[in-house]
């Protein structure tokens, strides 16, 4: 699921030549914040795939929403929901034995 956001995210880079001693930069100008610089395009890349990363988390420990990308979604759960299901998963398991 992840990594399928992240590779449908890193379709829609974009690059640019600047003059800056990192010559490149990047952005995904559809997640508000994602951007990156590199000495050559594929550090800038790599750097850009980093910073979506860590904007992921960010977001999931904010518990911002995450917008869709190609249709692909990242459902960020309240705590609350998640003990619900966990609760839940764990029932079940325990009542079949």
């Amino acid at each position: 699921m992840i990594i399928e956001f992240i590779r449908a995210a890193m379709k829609l880079a974009k690059y640019e030549i600047i003059e800056n001693e990192e010559k490149f930069y990047g952005t995904i100008s559809e997640l508000k914040g994602v951007w990156s610089t590199g000495k050559t395009l594929e550090e800038c890349r790599e750097n850009l795939e980093s910073s979506l990363e860590d904007w992921i988390l960010a977001c999931v420990s904010k518990g911002i929403e995450v917008p869709e990308i190609e249709g692909r979604q990242i459902m960020i759960m309240s705590e609350h929901s998640l003990k619900k299901d966990w609760d839940n998963e764990y029932d079940e398991r325990w009542n079949r034995y």
